[in-house]
């Protein structure tokens, strides 16, 4: 028969492994730059917005590129957080699909993936915004974090 300590003692347990589970699931999910994208690959991409993903951690952006060799192929582009991009001036107004813009980032490591870490995005009116995750450990991040004016 369980006596009243044993049954205390078996909730707190249960709930201490609840917590802890609760609070480190979150941090699986989330990478460093290094992780995931080659800082010794870096990529420019010039096309137009298909989709737009503006959720948490990342942004992802999806753009219709064109080949040399006229082919299309849709790359994803890793941005900030949504609260990081409109801190800087980048409302998901301002990339809607069919949105011409250019993409300077760095490709992930497995170059098979149409994928890329993007650093900034540049609209056609020249206007540029610094759209990496700040504290990646991407190259040039320190430097990159500065005041800008928005886009929109």
């Amino acid at each position: 028969m369980m006596t009243m300590r044993m049954i205390l003692l078996t909730l707190i347990g249960g709930v201490a492994v609840c917590v802890a589970l609760v609070n480190v699931t979150p941090l699986a999910a989330h990478h460093a730059f290094g992780a995931e994208f080659d800082r010794d690959a870096p990529i420019r991409l010039e096309g137009s917005i298909v989709k737009l993903e503006w959720v948490n951690p990342h942004t992802w952006i999806h753009m219709e590129i064109t080949n040399e060799d006229g082919t299309t192929e849709v790359w994803m582009v890793e941005g900030g957080t949504p609260n990081t991009l409109l801190r800087r001036g980048l409302r998901r107004d301002c990339l809607l699909p069919g949105t011409e813009i250019i993409v300077d980032g760095y490709q992930a490591k497995d170059h098979s993936l149409k994928r890329a870490n993007g650093r900034d995005v540049t609209f056609t009116d020249g206007n540029k915004i610094f759209m990496g995750s700040s504290g990646t450990g991407a190259p040039d991040d320190a430097q990159r974090l500065r005041a800008e004016q928005g886009r929109c």
